[in-house]
């Protein structure tokens, strides 16, 4: 039996996948995009509501009759806090609002929260866990941090399930492109010590498949996953998995100096308040970079409901770098 699946963020790089992957099962797909929003990919394959967050009519018509709520959207640039509440609380809210009144049957709400709400790991090999107490370090963890609590404060009439990806990348993602145009000139500039850092890393479709897995599972309900590789990885490690295919011989490593990088996230930071324009990086941002270990595990997703990531390293950088030479990106 098909299910209707309504899909928040669905123009972003993971949201895009995720169309992908819905269609491929035959799904029926809904999502709901801002006005001045554009389509993109399946417009013939998706039924298409258009509207704000704050809008009563247009989330009533987003909501009703679906049987799960993809949420992908929100923002991860801003001025400040109360931007990033602005773009990740308040919308949650409305949302489950919304579900309460127009969809109280509905069979589950995910919200795609990050790695950055429970704050990077201690140490760089075993990594955060979901029963971890929650530190997050910068102003976009904090609000994605307490969109989670405000799903939880839903829970008890809303059967809502939350997981937390790392850094994402595959076919489409723009930021880590710039780490492989920087490779292909022979070139790696770190916000830390090349050797000591450590992050955990997921290919798109992997985190896809995460994603519907916690969603489809009654052993989810209620709980907060998760979703990442099977193991932590070093700049040595995409390194060595991008030099046969970037070609690069010697490879100057830089790593930039934590006060460099605050005066510059400050003087960045300020400047973007005359222009109007959140900033690619600020002081807060600058927080997140300098971590030593962005880590944790998949433990209980493997446990609860058999997820275990398929991509290899090796294969998810073949893939993405295949992919932006086929599209003119690198």
């Amino acid at each position: 039996m098909s299910e209707t699946i309504l899909v928040t963020g669905s123009t972003g790089f993971i949201g895009a996948r995720f169309l992908q992957k819905l269609a491929g099962e035959g799904a029926t797909i809904r999502i709901f995009l801002r006005l001045e929003s554009k389509v993109g990919i399946l417009l013939d394959s998706v039924e298409v509501v258009r509207g704000s967050f704050s809008d009563v009519e247009s989330l009533a018509e987003a909501v009703r009759g679906v049987d799960r709520i993809i949420h992908l959207a929100g923002v991860t640039k801003a001025h400040d806090e109360a931007g990033y509440v602005a773009g990740n609380v308040t919308p949650v809210k409305h949302l489950l609002a919304a579900v309460k009144l127009y969809n109280p049957g509905l069979k589950r709400f995910v919200y795609v929260s990050s790695l950055t709400a429970v704050g990077p790991a201690l140490e760089g090999i075993s990594g955060v866990k979901e029963s971890d107490r929650p530190h997050p370090v910068s102003a976009y963890g904090r609000s994605k941090l307490q969109a989670e609590m405000v799903c939880m404060e839903h829970s008890a009439r809303t059967p809502v399930t939350i997981v937390r990806p790392p850094a994402v990348y595959g076919p489409g993602d723009k930021d880590v492109l710039q780490v492989f145009l920087m490779l292909s000139r022979g070139l790696l500039v770190t916000p830390g010590k090349v050797g000591k850092q450590r992050f955990s890393m997921i290919y798109v479709d992997d985190l896809v498949d995460g994603i519907l897995m916690a969603a489809r599972s009654p052993q989810a309900v209620g709980r907060v996953y998760n979703i990442t590789s099977r193991c932590s990885w070093s700049w040595d490690d995409v390194i060595t998995a991008s030099q046969p295919l970037l070609g690069f011989g010697r490879l100057w490593k830089i790593s930039l100096p934590q006060p460099l990088l605050f005066f510059i996230g400050s003087v960045i930071g300020a400047a973007s308040f005359l222009g109007g324009t959140p900033p690619l990086i600020n002081r807060d941002k600058v927080n997140e970079l300098v971590q030593d270990y962005w880590v944790c595990s998949s433990e209980q997703a493997q446990q609860d409901f058999g997820f275990t990531a398929g991509t290899t390293l090796v294969e998810g950088i073949a893939t993405t770098i295949e992919w932006y030479r086929l599209n003119g990106w690198l």
